[in-house]
């Protein structure tokens, strides 16, 4: 393949699709060049298979023209777009007795005769392509012993025997575990990297498309809404907006779809910071409980976790002491919930005052759930039948559910007795 530093490879004007008289999708148009990854994404039903079959030559486009490499795609010998071009579909199941190198030189068809004869070339074109999806090791095996992932893997590596500078794809992770799901998407990121190989996909999962895609297009009721950058197109509500749900949205600091708390269930506060709090704000999340939290500083992954999640939250600016206003409005809040929990957070200069807003929740009485030993909370807030220590969230979260009823815990006032 030679490489093509940011050559126009496909090109999409006024294209319709659909089937027959029926329209799926209306007057796209795009242009895409050479090691770019282009993620295509919206809810089943959109038309993302569709327009892939349709830029593949797989279905007639009702309206409009694909160029390949400058040319229209209609007008090119089937030999001669399949060295441009590969395409790998959903469902694509391969039960076959061929062996893993005999189904990849199948890849070859463009370069061979009409006997299907390997050159040299060819074998070693064979190679390369099972070297670059890391299945070299597959090659003897028989195509029907392979798992799902191994078996993507072997019809990814078809598609590159192919020599194509545009790959299509129609989810090509889908019904994978996450192990070949990451392998697969790695291999496809590195050859647009490495081998200015075009990958355009169909995807569904939005996180995974901010994190490898070079542009992204959201596809939804007959039309591509937008098209760009994922950095510039997927905002926190894209995710909602394109599927049509509301229980969740997205972050784009952090490249997660984060699950929004529960409006109503019984309301904690958690002293949290410094990371300590964002596995807490989720398993309680989904446990039913409302939350609240603070103070937290706003550079602090904490303070975007519970941004995405809608916990209410008690704020500062980065790098500064948190004030003694901060400090009573966070009080307050506490003060009005079931139970209290610390973090654990590392204590610092800056954040002293949530150990002060902890040591005076337990002196006014309130609960207070901590995951630090007995040994480091006794030392910042002194012994109490108040304070409870739980070696753990899981523990944490069983002494919630259970008011603390015949779970085993450490008390600090008998703990330092």
């Amino acid at each position: 393949m030679t490489k093509r530093d940011g050559v126009t490879l496909f090109e999409v004007k006024k294209l319709s699709v659909g089937y027959g008289a029926k329209r799926v999708l209306t007057d796209v148009d795009f242009t895409v060049k050479s090691g770019q990854f282009v993620a295509f994404l919206g809810p089943n039903g959109a038309g993302k298979s569709t327009l892939l079959k349709t830029l593949a030559r797989l279905l007639k486009p009702i309206s409009g023209t694909v160029l390949v490499e400058g040319m229209d795609v209609e007008l090119y010998r089937s030999g001669e777009l399949a060295k441009r071009l590969s395409v790998v579909l959903t469902g694509h199941h391969t039960r076959t007795m061929f062996s893993v190198e005999e189904f990849v030189s199948l890849g070859r068809y463009p370069y061979t005769n009409f006997i299907g004869a390997l050159s040299d070339v060819d074998r070693k074109e064979v190679k390369r392509a099972l070297r670059l999806v890391s299945a070299e090791h597959l090659a003897e095996r028989s195509v029907s012993t392979l798992s799902d992932g191994e078996r993507q893997k072997v019809v990814l590596a078809r598609a590159l025997a192919q020599r194509p500078s545009v790959l299509l794809l129609d989810e090509p992770t889908v019904h994978l575990d996450l192990k070949h799901k990451v392998e697969i998407l790695s291999i496809l990121r590195n050859l647009c990297c490495e081998e200015n190989l075009c990958v355009i996909a169909a995807l569904h999962d939005v996180d995974v498309a901010f994190k490898v895609s070079d542009v992204v297009a959201l596809v939804k009721d007959g039309v591509i809404k937008e098209w760009g950058s994922p950095e510039e197109i997927i905002k926190d509500t894209t995710p909602a907006s394109l599927y049509g749900f509301d229980s969740a949205r997205f972050n784009p600091l952090l490249g997660t779809v984060d699950w929004r708390m529960p409006k109503n269930g019984k309301p904690v506060f958690v002293v949290a910071g410094m990371g300590t709090g964002a596995i807490l704000f989720r398993l309680l999340g989904k446990k039913g409980y409302r939350l609240a939290t603070g103070v937290v500083h706003r550079n602090d992954i904490d303070f975007h976790v519970a941004s995405a999640m809608e916990v209410e939250c008690v704020s500062c600016e980065p790098l500064e002491d948190i004030s003694f206003e901060l400090y009573q409005k966070a009080l307050r809040w506490a003060s009005e919930v079931y139970c209290v929990i610390d973090a654990g957070f590392p204590v610092k200069p800056l954040n002293q005052m949530n150990v002060r807003l902890i040591s005076r929740c337990i002196n006014g009485g309130k609960r207070v759930l901590s995951l630090r030993s007995p040994e480091e909370a006794y030392s910042l807030f002194g012994a109490s039948d108040g304070l409870v220590c739980c070696e753990d969230v899981h523990r944490l979260l069983e002494y919630l559910n259970s008011d603390g009823k015949g779970v085993v815990v450490s008390s600090l006032k008998r703990a330092s007795q």
